[in-house]
C-alpha cells in the first residue's frame, strides 16, 4: 500500500481529471462503431478509474458515476 499527501486544490484536479476522464469512457462506449473487445478494455479501466475516484470524491458524487446493470444494457 502507498500513501499520498495532497492539498485541497491537488485533490479538486484530481477529482477532475477522474471524472473527466470517466465522462469520455462513457460517451465512447455508446458508441456502436466501437468492437467489443475494445469496449471490453475500456470498462476495465472504467472500474480502476472509479475506484480511485471513490477515494476522493464525496458519496453523492459517486453515484453519479455508479454503472449500473440498467446502464449496462443501453450499451
Amino acid at each position: 500500500m502507498l500513501g499520498l499527501m495532497i492539498n485541497d486544490r491537488e485533490k479538486q484536479e484530481i477529482e477532475y481529471l477522474l471524472k473527466r476522464e470517466m465522462d469520455e469512457i462513457l460517451f465512447d462506449l455508446k458508441d456502436s462503431r466501437i468492437d467489443h473487445i475494445v469496449k471490453r478494455a475500456m470498462d476495465e479501466r472504467y472500474k480502476i478509474l472509479f475506484s480511485l475516484f471513490k477515494r476522493f470524491a464525496s458519496h453523492k458524487e459517486c453515484l453519479k458515476y455508479m454503472k449500473t446493470a440498467a446502464k449496462k444494457e443501453t450499451n
